[in-house]
């Protein structure tokens, strides 16, 4: 499992362009309700900025020619990341990992970060862990996070969302089809039902 784990991130690596945007804007797709989630039961901001980045970024995917200002996105995703300190809801720890997968997905476009990919990859497995630990009763071990349904589905979705990308061509209906395999189960990558 490990060794998945690591060839994921590898493979992930490997993506250039538009894959590495495909491929981080469908894991965000999974991981946005999250953030919705969190700001309606904290009141803590609209969620509605980041529904739009991220209907920017698939819109960029589709239309590559589109004009969109994403030094302005990244500046409105920035002003709605919550604070850890100021919440002790565990909700906010998959917000932030939304916003910093946002902003990590928009660098990625604009060329600032060439691994912008890898870093969702990252946040999205970390976030499932984080999860599962927290949700767990007392200790767990890394070998019973790594059997957990829930990292499994997380590893098979990266890795299905790969092979799907190694085949399609970049244009609107490939689109489509990845934000499909995101919203196929109707559920967050942390399993929250959406």
């Amino acid at each position: 499992m490990l060794n998945k784990k690591l060839n994921i991130f590898q493979q992930v690596r490997e993506l250039e362009g538009w894959h590495a945007v495909a491929f981080s804007a469908t894991l965000l797709e999974r991981m946005l309700p999250n953030y919705v989630l969190f700001c309606e039961a904290t009141e803590f901001a609209d969620p509605a900025q980041y529904r739009n980045s991220l209907n920017a970024i698939w819109e960029w995917l589709a239309v590559p020619k589109a004009k969109i200002n994403f030094t302005a996105q990244l500046e409105k995703i920035e002003e709605l990341v919550p604070d850890a300190s100021d919440f002790d809801n565990y909700g906010v720890f998959p917000a932030i990992d939304v916003a910093m997968s946002m902003s990590a997905c928009i660098l990625l476009i604009q060329g600032e970060d060439p691994q912008g990919a890898v870093v969702v990859s990252k946040l999205s497995q970390g976030g499932v862990e984080a999860f599962i630990e927290a949700s767990s009763e007392g200790d767990i071990t890394d070998m019973e996070i790594k059997q957990h349904p829930l990292m499994q589905w997380e590893i098979e979705t990266q890795q299905e969302l790969l092979i799907l990308l190694s085949k399609c061509p970049k244009n609107s209906e490939s689109c489509k089809q990845l934000k499909q395999l995101a919203t196929a189960e109707g559920m967050t990558n942390i399993g929250l039902e959406i």
